[in-house]
């Protein structure tokens, strides 16, 4: 009798955990068919599935589990039309059970067997049949876009048409969710406008009042939390405005637009973020058909990862996609770079200059080509003929003439060298990088007046500029004679760099040429010791140096 009687109070508690979980269940669905949201779909299925669990004899779960888990491609028609029928043979007087079986079978093509679940459906039904009969009219539309076409099955379609307008108003059911669905409409439709309306006029504090109320009110998270990031990006609240774009995409994770906005807000002002950025365009590629631009945003985040290979893979596939893209192709060059794969990179930045989308970007591509094939190739002609191309791309890019400038002096050729360089102060003559390097080309010519000019010009724009204070000072030191006036310019270039070995060693000299020995005594001391790190100099020639002051 004991053991009776738990097992009946057990039998209670699991029937009554089942119903909660199917209240739970339908409350979901309904919310789902309103606003479809993911959360509330897949908390739907969760609670259906419970309350089969707790009680396999309630059918409502079955044919409602089945829509479900097929609208969210878990199940196959056959699948969803067994459930179904589980339902009918556990209830065979239930409306709703026909239906969804006879919608199923309309769906697989099985128009007869839709067809008698649908009359079947009408007969229990009554009065309150106006789906069922809808349903049967379009489902015998269906058929005869499929079959062919009879004025029997004509007739048929439009009885059922019209008898199911005509009970339209007895079917309590239907107009309840009619109802709550207007209901739910004209509160999302109120509070959108009013949002949109204040948001013309820039009043962003009233429209985020009215969002986070619609929220409250309507629970339409995907849309509002939306419209809310999107205003925290105007006012520039990013930090507000990703975790908005994440609460929205939390309520359907499969809306392309939160996905491309999460990963441009992630990638752009959150640069920590990467690996974030990286699974924002992952998840766009499941949704998003036209992926090559994902696959070169997913290349570049790859490179600031510093992961070579997916950065690389991502490219290619970014070019499978659009394989004459100059700019897909100039960043698998680049890509291959990082990997020290130099003569793929070669292959793949010709390609972009042979594209040239824009003349200025394509000067940029024939410069950064340029400097492979002359600091990693050691191909000087290949190089100078790739700026040159440059140049006449964009004469205006004083960038390149320094590079074609560079691989003159590399070769010797001063006057082509000076000429680079003096083309680059014409283009932008705020570059003290240009007089320097003029200076330097000048001071190998003996132009040595010419060549201080140059550097005292490279400091008056840059006083911070340590290599152009030590050049100045060797020129006045080696080439004028002036060791005095040198040295004050060495120990500009060590205050600016104290770790700058050549101008120690610079200044040892001046300092020795003014037989300030201690003097110089100390600045050799300090170029061998940091030399011992920078490995700049011969260290033979430091401690030659420095023995010699003692020597003498």
């Amino acid at each position: 009798m004991l053991e009776q009687a738990i097992t009946r109070s057990n039998l209670t508690l699991n029937l009554e955990k089942a119903q909660e979980s199917l209240e739970k269940a339908r409350e979901a669905h309904e919310r789902y068919l309103i606003k479809l949201q993911d959360q509330d779909l897949q908390f739907a299925i969760e609670n259906y599935i419970d309350a089969i669990k707790l009680d396999p004899s309630v059918p409502e779960g079955y044919y409602r589990l089945a829509s479900l888990m097929w609208e969210n491609g878990q199940i196959g028609l056959q699948t969803a039309i067994d459930q179904c029928k589980t339902a009918i043979s556990l209830a065979p007087q239930n409306i709703n059970a026909h239906i969804y079986a006879g919608y199923f079978m309309k769906l697989a093509n099985d128009f007869k067997s839709a067809e008698e679940e649908f009359k079947n459906a009408i007969k229990l039904g009554g009065l309150n049949s106006s789906r069922p009969r809808l349903i049967l009219s379009l489902s015998i539309l269906q058929k005869m876009n499929a079959q062919k076409v009879t004025i029997k099955e004509f007739a048929k379609c439009l009885y059922y048409l019209v008898t199911g307008g005509l009970v339209f108003a007895w079917d309590f059911s239907f107009l309840k969710m009619l109802y709550k669905n207007f209901a739910e409409a004209f509160s999302i439709l109120y509070y959108k406008s009013a949002g949109e309306f204040f948001e013309k006029f820039n009043n962003h504090e009233v429209s985020v009042k009215i969002y986070k109320r619609a929220i409250e009110k309507t629970q339409r998270d995907e849309l509002f939390y939306h419209k809310l990031a999107d205003i925290c990006v105007k006012r520039n609240h990013m930090d507000i405005a990703l975790d908005c774009y994440k609460r929205a995409l939390d309520a359907n994770p499969n809306n392309r637009d939160l996905l491309v906005k999460l990963a441009t807000v992630t990638q752009t002002f959150f640069p920590e973020n990467i690996d974030e950025a990286i699974d924002y365009y992952n998840k766009l590629l499941e949704v998003e058909s036209d992926t090559a631009k994902i696959y070169y945003e997913l290349g570049h985040l790859y490179l600031k990862k510093n992961d070579k290979v997916h950065a690389i893979v991502a490219f290619k596939l970014a070019l499978e996609k659009d394989f004459d893209n100059p700019f897909y192709n100039n960043s698998l060059a680049y890509a291959f770079v990082q990997a020290e794969l130099y003569d793929e990179a070669i292959e793949y930045y010709q390609k972009a200059i042979k594209l040239n989308p824009d003349q200025k970007w394509t000067s940029i591509v024939c410069q950064a080509l340029g400097s492979i094939y002359y600091q990693i190739k050691e191909n000087n002609e290949a190089a100078i003929a790739s700026f040159q191309a440059g140049i006449i791309l964009d004469p205006e890019n004083s960038e390149i003439y320094l590079s074609l400038g560079d691989v003159y002096m590399a070769d010797n050729d001063l006057d082509n060298a000076i000429r680079a360089y003096c083309d680059s102060i014409t283009v932008d003559s705020s570059d003290y990088r240009a007089y320097a390097k003029t200076g330097l080309a000048l001071w190998e010519k003996d132009y040595l007046e010419e060549a201080v000019v140059a550097y005292h010009r490279a400091i008056e724009l840059n006083p911070d500029y340590d290599i152009a204070q030590n050049n100045l000072g060797v020129i006045y030191l080696d080439g004028i004679g002036v060791p005095a006036e040198a040295l004050t310019y060495f120990k500009k270039a060590i205050e600016i760099n104290p770790n700058y070995t050549l101008a120690y060693f610079n200044a040892g000299r001046a300092a020795q040429s003014l037989n300030e020995n201690n003097t110089a005594a100390t600045y050799y001391q300090m170029a061998l010791d940091l030399n011992r790190l920078t490995q700049e100099l011969e260290e033979d020639d430091i401690k030659e140096r420095l023995y010699g002051l003692f020597n003498a």
